[in-house]
């Protein structure tokens, strides 16, 4: 049974393993030790079994906009809906918190459509900018793409608000 719930302590050195597994491939940025259990608090996982398979974070910019980021899965379980699922319930934690705005920066953009984001100028996002991307060694040649989605009351929403530890059936 898949699990879905905030990263805990014990979650770090799988956490970092699997992010800095897609940093080697440059698809993610690496992240240290010590910076993940710095930001734990932004950090959602999905298990099964007790077997990490997945993260995903939620970065506050202010309180009306927020970054996904790195979010990742087991190379093995690409396209099984472990990343969809983390990111669902990342977005189910921006409407929660009062959210305006989501924005993702990524090299799969279609994953983000599919969710209901939209491509937008990087320029959009000042903040994260000056933050993250200017500090980047990859900063001159990023192939990122920006995403974004409107946080609006939306009812009837592919959004599923689900509680801190939610069971999803994998």
């Amino acid at each position: 049974m898949l699990t879905i719930r905030k990263a805990e302590s014990r979650d770090v050195p799988e956490v970092h393993r699997l992010i800095n597994h897609y940093a080697a491939e440059r698809v993610l940025l690496p992240r240290t030790l010590a910076d993940l259990h710095e930001n734990l608090g932004e950090f959602t996982v999905a298990e099964d079994n007790g077997k990490l398979l997945g993260c995903g974070a939620l970065k506050f910019y202010s309180r009306e906009m927020a970054e996904i980021r790195s979010l990742c899965v087991e190379v093995a379980l690409k396209s099984n809906g472990v990343g969809r699922k983390i990111a669902r319930h990342l977005l189910a934690e921006a409407e929660r918190s009062g959210l305006r705005t989501v924005f993702a920066m990524t090299l799969t953009p279609a994953f983000f459509e599919k969710l209901g984001f939209r491509q937008v100028p990087r320029a959009n996002f000042p903040s994260k900018v000056r933050r993250d991307c200017l500090r980047c060694e990859r900063y001159a040649t990023c192939n990122e793409t920006a995403m974004t989605l409107d946080m609006v009351p939306r009812h009837g929403s592919e959004v599923e608000c689900l509680p801190e530890t939610a069971e999803v059936a994998g």
